[in-house]
């Protein structure tokens, strides 16, 4: 059944996607809308629960493939040609996104600190699913889009370690696991960088040599290779896709190339299967249950938490005002933060019930205000004078 609402929601996406490009109109706000309709509390075609083991599998699969085909898009020169940017948002962005949104769950919902620092870490980092619609429009100025693109491929990586580490805290656990979380990112960064490099280098031998009918699946069967050894040897899955990507795009352009496309439409494709299935979690009365503090914390998450953190963050950063807002607001949330609201549900802590209500609710608005502004953000740049100035980062 689940296959079926996919496949019919699917071809009303394709068949309204010229639409879609033109105006506010968005494919993911549609399938997130689906899902509501299609949920067991409201029509009940689907039967799926925040326990349902395709609900966590799809969402790690969806920010895996974007992650991993968003990595392409950058390589390790590029990275550190154009750091100080991505630098400053991630330096000092995410740590003050996640103080601010704790304070708010704190001082407005009423949370205990662990679970107010816990609910901040998992909100804190962005969604390169829902930053890839302004990424990948060449609309927007090359340094805002490399910006929001290395900035959401990092940040999942970097707030787990403060999720795990608040989950255990609000679960009055005595040992925190620091060293696993250290080798669990050090294993997620290896496995990504040193596969692609190797299949990369096995394919330039002269015993091997991908056809042409072959070649887009070479990067197919990397990641897939990545997926899996992360998987086996509990390295960070996050990290180790984008590793992966940058590792492709750096050592083997063909490859990328040959991917590029195939690659895209898969990663949409899982993230819009993601998004069905995280829509039929959401009904009127699961949004009933959450108190006006909650939308008060939802609206503070999206709207001050983010804008406030990077205001400080880009300080004499010669980034222009207009780029800055733009950075500013196209904070989405999304699927690294439904993983890590899953989690909460999972370690079973007091505030569990209440934390996903809070996190579900505003990944649900976040998704309906961010795929519905990206073609008025892209659109704002069209004549706007964007020359960048000294030793603002910008990619070359």
């Amino acid at each position: 059944m689940l296959l079926l609402c996919f496949a019919v929601v699917l071809l009303i996406a394709v068949l309204v996607s010229s639409l879609a490009h033109r105006t506010i109109l968005s494919t993911a706000v549609l399938f997130l809308v689906a899902g509501f309709v299609l949920g067991p509390e409201t029509t009940g075609v689907l039967d799926l629960r925040p326990d349902s083991p395709v609900v966590s599998t799809l969402a790690e699969l969806a920010l895996f493939a974007v992650l991993f085909t968003d990595g392409m898009r950058v390589g390790w020169s590029d990275l550190r040609s154009a750091w100080r940017l991505p630098g400053r948002a991630l330096g000092w962005g995410l740590p003050l996104t996640l103080v601010i949104t704790a304070l708010a769950g704190h001082f407005v919902v009423g949370l205990d600190w662990p679970a107010a620092l816990l609910i901040g870490a998992i909100l804190a980092p962005t969604d390169p699913v829902f930053a890839s619609a302004l990424v990948g429009n060449d609309k927007v100025p090359a340094r805002l889009r490399h910006l929001l693109n290395v900035e959401s491929g990092v940040n999942d990586g970097l707030a787990l370690p403060f999720v795990m580490v608040f989950l255990a805290v609000a679960a009055g656990a005595d040992d925190l696991h620091l060293g696993e979380l250290g080798i669990e990112l050090a294993v997620g960064i290896v496995i990504g960088v040193a596969v692609p490099w190797v299949a990369i280098r096995l394919e330039r031998l002269k015993f091997f040599s991908a056809s042409t009918q072959y070649e887009p699946l070479n990067a197919v069967a990397i990641g897939v290779l990545v997926l899996a050894l992360a998987e086996t040897l509990h390295g960070n899955l996050f990290l180790a896709a984008f590793a992966a990507g940058i590792t492709v795009a750096t050592f083997g352009p063909a490859q990328r190339e040959a991917f590029e496309h195939f690659g895209e439409l898969i990663a949409e494709s899982l993230k819009l299967a993601a998004l069905l299935v995280f829509g039929a979690l959401i009904s009127m009365e699961f949004l009933g249950e959450i108190s006006w503090q909650g939308w008060v914390f939802g609206l503070i998450a999206l709207v001050v938490a983010r804008p406030a953190a990077l205001a400080v963050s880009f300080l004499r950063s010669g980034l222009g005002a207009r780029e800055q807002v733009a950075a500013m607001w196209f904070g989405p949330k999304g699927f690294a933060s439904v993983v890590y609201g899953l989690l909460v549900l999972e370690a079973g802590i007091p505030d569990a019930d209440e934390v996903f209500h809070l996190v579900a609710l505003t990944i649900v608005m976040s998704i309906v205000a961010h795929s519905s502004t990206d073609i008025v953000v892209a659109r704002s740049f069209e004549h706007a004078d964007l020359t960048p100035e000294p030793d603002s980062g910008a990619p070359r």
